[in-house]
């Protein structure tokens, strides 16, 4: 490798929005994310459905899903 043409490769801290760090190393200075692991709906099973246009309410009527029909 040539001297004097790479980043310094560095530890820093990413930071999430929620509170949660991980140690890892880079060349930045600084990380922070929105959302991580720890607070993402999809690995915390909080995930909720979204609905657009009555899509979700069509698809449970249609196959018998549907709270009142029970």
């Amino acid at each position: 490798m040539k001297q004097g043409i790479h980043p310094k490769y560095k530890e820093l801290t990413i930071t999430c929005t929620c509170g949660a760090k991980y140690p890892t190393r880079s060349t930045r200075k600084e990380i922070s994310v929105e959302i991580c692991s720890n607070c993402h709906p999809f690995y915390t099973g909080k995930q909720r459905l979204i609905d657009t246009a009555g899509r979700v309410e069509r698809f449970r009527r249609k196959y018998g899903m549907d709270k009142e029909a029970k």
